[in-house]
């Protein structure tokens, strides 16, 4: 298999009060935003959540379109979801994604596992040097074992795993813009407030 998908749910908004997951955005679910936007991407799609009752209501949600993971760590977080992605993926590459933004462009993911090829990382960055690492594509091996060495030192932040990779290529954002000019693709719903642009934004679409 050349290409999976893992999206990460296993985090609880306190801001929204809620699973940032489940919230409804024009009617669907915010994961089902993304996950729709991997399909004929990839050959599989893995939805890593913390829990058995998360994991019962994205299977009522979710259906047979994608694999229901739950991450059992003590320390939940980005890093840890994605090392039980990664542990699981079948894929060569896997697109690593948050649930939370629905407005990822097909066009950039597209781009990025296509310029994966060869390499054990293609992230995006901005100007200042920030990265996107949950928007990324990574060579399924190299960050499985990158991730599980960066959770046995304790480690809770992506940075950490992308540290311990080798032969990244960085894609800045100034380059992603002649794909998704408002970078609308970084978008992540947080806050109601969040919530209630990304509605916006749909409106004027």
């Amino acid at each position: 298999m050349e290409r999976s998908a893992i999206i990460l749910a296993g985090g609880f908004s306190t801001r929204l009060g809620q699973d940032k997951g489940l919230v409804q955005l024009a009617g669907k679910p915010l994961v089902r935003h993304v996950l729709d936007k991997t399909k004929n991407l990839v050959e599989e799609t893995l939805v890593v959540v913390s829990s058995k009752t998360q994991a019962e209501k994205y299977e009522k949600v979710l259906g047979s379109d994608a694999t229901i993971l739950v991450d059992n760590a003590e320390a939940h977080g980005p890093l840890a979801g994605a090392n039980v992605g990664f542990r699981e993926a079948s894929g060569t590459y896997s697109l690593l994604l948050p649930c939370d933004a629905p407005f990822i462009s097909r066009d950039i993911l597209q781009l990025l596992l296509e310029l994966c090829i060869n390499k054990n990382a293609v992230i995006p960055r901005w100007p200042n040097c920030n990265i996107e690492p949950l928007q990324a594509v990574y060579c399924t091996e190299a960050a499985l074992r990158a991730s599980k060495e960066a959770v046995s030192s304790g480690e809770v932040k992506m940075q950490a795993m992308v540290d311990k990779l080798r032969g990244v290529r960085y894609v800045s954002t100034l380059v992603l813009e002649q794909l998704d000019p408002e970078l609308n693709t970084f978008i992540n719903v947080n806050t109601a407030f969040d919530l209630k642009k990304a509605e916006a934004i749909l409106n004027r679409r």
